[in-house]
């Protein structure tokens, strides 16, 4: 469950809006909900399937089904001045690629752009897609930092459907019907973090070696107070008005800078050994591994110039407070 001081950290101003936000099950929804309704003005309604004990009274919520193409939002539309669509399905792991294609543009693409469409019949002004760095790419080389201007090369089928739905979205801006402002965030990391990363400090507090102690790759990463700051800004900046976002902490790292600094976060102690990524690569493909070879000892770097050139942004908390935010509600809630 994520702590509700995370807002505390995050931009907090008055905002005479009323904000749909969908997703508030997942790790960003949930989070940026408690943000924004500790912002004076602010009225957030959002959408769930079922109840959520930790958001305050003051958010109204609705009740929906399934996100897809047929999904009825009347209720949750009512008044609503600002949507930021974060629902959405996430990858799943060892599933067929025409299929799961198939499941994400229900999802992802159909059930964006019916919101999408019922947001202009009742009246929405700004539509904030949270997309991915997946329509950029899987990878980057040394120095190559993906911009948002750069062509979208998606590869498998989540990014693929974030990427359509992103065109869907902008040919309904071009139209003039709505405002749209998509955000691309990298791998997102903060209190109650769960998958990879959380397993990731599983490794570190255990004191077991890890082979990590040679990795010179280049990663960008977002904590959740500096994704929810640009969100916040967003919402009401004139110049965000139909535009395209990457979002990070502005400071990249090696995987094995990012555990190092985890261990101390974590007041863990063990020997990451230096064994050589190119062998680390082969083996984890042999070991059909190979998607999470990449994250581990891929580059992936993004270039965040465009948001404070535009918008005036940086990423008010650093790397190192986000890591150790991350590292103590870890040690505070599921260390185990």
């Amino acid at each position: 469950m994520i702590d509700y001081s995370i807002a505390i950290y995050c931009r907090s101003v008055e905002m005479s809006k009323k904000i749909l936000v969908t997703g508030a099950g997942g790790f960003l929804g949930n989070a940026l909900v408690l943000h924004l309704s500790k912002i004076p003005g602010a009225s957030i309604v959002t959408p769930l399937r079922k109840d959520n004990s930790n958001l305050p009274d003051s958010v109204k919520k609705t009740r929906i089904t399934n996100i897809d193409g047929t999904t009825d939002w009347a209720e949750s539309l009512a008044g609503v001045d600002v949507i930021v669509h974060s629902a959405g399905r996430v990858h799943i792991m060892h599933e067929d690629s025409v299929q799961s294609l198939q499941k994400f543009r229900s999802v992802n693409v159909e059930g964006t752009l019916n919101l999408a469409r019922q947001a202009i019949d009742a009246g929405v002004e700004r539509f904030i897609f949270i997309s991915s760095i997946k329509v950029n790419g899987e990878s980057t080389l040394e120095g190559a930092a993906f911009s948002a201007e750069d062509p979208p090369r998606p590869v498998d089928p989540y990014g693929i459907s974030k990427y359509e739905a992103e065109q869907k979205l902008l040919e309904l801006s071009r139209a003039g019907l709505i405002d749209v402002v998509i955000i691309r965030p990298v791998l997102i990391y903060g209190a109650g973090v769960a998958a990879n990363f959380q397993q990731m400090m599983r490794w570190l507090v255990k004191g077991i070696p890890l082979p990590f102690g040679a990795v010179k790759n280049f990663r960008s990463l977002v904590s959740l107070e500096n994704i929810i700051d640009l969100i916040s800004v967003c919402i009401e900046h004139p110049r965000a008005s139909n535009q395209i976002f990457l979002v990070s902490d502005g400071e990249d790292v090696s995987t094995t800078q990012l555990m190092r600094r985890l261990l101390v976060f974590l007041g863990a102690r063990t020997w990451l050994v230096p064994v050589p990524a190119g062998l680390l690569v082969f083996l984890a493909g042999l070991l059909g591994r190979g998607a999470v070879a990449q994250r581990l000892f891929g580059s992936l770097q993004v270039d965040i110039t465009k948001n404070r050139e535009l918008l005036g942004w940086r990423p008010p908390n650093s790397l190192d407070d986000g890591l150790k935010r991350t590292a103590q509600h870890f040690l505070e809630f599921h260390k185990r």
